[in-house]
């Protein structure tokens, strides 16, 4: 009976030890950054590919667990500024998240529909530090906020890959930006 309980405990202790790994926010992972930028984290290499900062409205936010992406970018932000930051337009735009995917819907068009595509966007945030991911653990859709960092590229050690978006005049699949996060401030 002991032997029993025993490997019971053991096959949970080791159930308990994979789902922790699994589960815990990449920010806990110590990270490694060589001296051309490129950093390590968690199985990926994370190249900055260019410089990112803006000033936006939280239009959405989407937190992942579960999907691939998760390892290195816990949290999708939908962002809008510009036009895509007024109350009277938001009024009358239907937005949603899911699938790492921020979509927006009208029935009359309160701004011309490209500056609804130009001036909002999903970003998928990578935190660089325990300060970043603690701090984007409390933004909240409506808020206004600052980031900076830099857009990135992650290979996965497993082949997986994840570009950012270097502009934003693209739609679709691949329009998002990729970010890792270095200084994330709510404005309100």
């Amino acid at each position: 009976m002991n032997a029993r309980r025993l490997l019971l405990a053991l096959i949970l202790l080791t159930l308990l030890a994979f789902t922790w790994q699994w589960l815990r926010p990449a920010h806990e992972t110590p990270q490694v950054a060589t001296p051309d930028g490129v950093i390590r984290l968690k199985g990926h290499t994370i190249t900055p590919l260019q410089p990112f900062q803006l000033e936006a409205l939280v239009l959405g936010r989407e937190d992942y667990l579960f999907d691939r992406g998760a390892k290195v970018s816990p949290t999708d932000l939908a962002l809008g500024w510009g036009p895509m930051a007024d109350p009277q337009v938001l009024a009358r735009i239907d937005i949603s998240q899911g699938n790492r995917w921020y979509r927006w819907r009208t029935d009359d068009f309160p701004i011309p529909r490209r500056d609804i595509e130009t001036h909002s966007a999903n970003m998928h945030l990578i935190p660089a530090d325990k300060t970043v991911a603690r701090a984007l653990e409390r933004i909240e859709p409506g808020q206004r906020i600052s980031l900076a960092g830099q857009l990135v590229r992650v290979d996965g050690d497993d082949g997986f890959l994840w570009q950012s978006s270097l502009t934003r005049d693209d739609i679709g699949q691949g329009a998002c930006e990729l970010i890792w996060v270095q200084s994330l401030n709510a404005l309100d």
